[in-house]
């Protein structure tokens, strides 16, 4: 009987063996964290349908800030719901705006850690849509100057790295422009270039408020069917100045990130999103997954098909992990 001339199981008998030929590694450098902020003091509300997460005061954010760096987490993302709302989403670009606020106290408190902000209308406005409407319609062009001033007002407050999510055509280059003629001109600007109309998003809503009060948001967020138009949002934005680009959500869109960055020579963005995270969390309190396996397994997946960086929001929970890992060696 012939035998296997080259038989892969060698590789594979023992653990030692296996982590010396892994071919994609997860590490908390490769992590950002998402935190929303609220206005008050002494609140961390539980987010429901995202077991773990909260809506923080500054105060408390602070507090859980000092937490994520400490276990070697280099980033956050933060997002912010206001005290009010109003039709053009005004204290997303007020100076004491929440995140605003947010951003001061953790610059101040750990200076190193690194802060990148959400770009974005839908939480500030009352209708619940990502930019200016008009007649029942969400207008593009009159969107892009409030979307600058949103981006300046958060470099002004010490913001790393601004991060604009509304999908406007055009608004690269608007807060490019708005940013250096600010003299914010070494501000790097992570594109959610490629952001799909997807149905993961529900806890999200839930845990920002941000749900829109009429139609939805497939005028302006992508196709799902779609994976050339990904490439030319892409394209589009890279020639208006990002220097990351972001595809979201991750796992449905794994074809996506690999294309991005096989054609794209910019460090590439996946945002885990909501609804893949409490999908895990859900079916591992069932006892349907193993949680801990599938968050590792999935994150690498999305790490495997070229993501450079991954926002999560499993990021604590991969450190305590790899720490506890770490010692079992």
């Amino acid at each position: 009987m012939a035998h296997p001339v080259f038989r892969p199981r060698r590789l594979r008998e023992k653990a030692l063996l296996r982590t010396m030929v892994r071919e994609t590694r997860l590490d908390l450098q490769d992590l950002v964290y998402p935190m929303f902020a609220i206005h008050g003091r002494g609140v961390r509300e539980p987010i429901g349908s995202m077991p773990g997460q909260y809506r923080l005061t500054v105060d408390e954010l602070v507090k859980d800030v000092k937490d994520v760096a400490g276990m070697g987490i280099p980033a956050v993302i933060l997002f912010g719901l206001p005290e009010e709302k109003d039709p053009r989403g005004s204290e997303a670009y007020a100076d004491d705006g929440i995140v605003q606020q947010a951003v001061r106290a953790v610059k101040d408190t750990v200076p190193d850690l690194l802060v990148i902000t959400d770009v974005c209308l839908c939480q500030y406005t009352s209708h619940g849509h990502c930019g200016v409407v008009e007649n029942g319609s969400v207008k593009n062009d009159p969107t892009l100057d409030l979307l600058a001033r949103v981006a300046v007002s958060h470099a002004e407050a010490g913001a790393d790295m601004v991060a604009p999510s509304d999908m406007m055509d055009g608004r690269v280059a608007a807060i490019r422009e708005a940013l250096d003629d600010a003299n914010y001109l070494e501000t790097p600007i992570m594109a959610y270039s490629a952001k799909y109309a997807s149905a993961f998003y529900g806890p999200f809503r839930e845990a920002a408020d941000s749900s829109p009060q009429f139609g939805d948001r497939r005028s302006y967020q992508m196709d799902p069917a779609n994976a050339l138009e990904a490439m030319r949002e892409i394209a589009l934005d890279v020639d208006e100045g990002a220097d990351l680009v972001m595809v979201k959500p991750a796992l449905a869109y794994l074809d996506i990130i690999s294309r991005a960055k096989n054609e794209f020579g910019l460090p590439v963005a996946a945002y885990s999103v909501s609804g893949e995270y409490a999908m895990i969390k859900a079916a591992g309190k069932l006892g349907w997954l193993d949680e801990e396996r599938a968050m590792l397994e999935a994150l690498t997946a999305i790490r495997r098909a070229g993501a450079d960086i991954v926002i999560t929001y499993f990021a604590k929970d991969v450190a305590r992990v790899l720490e506890r890992d770490r010692g079992l060696r």
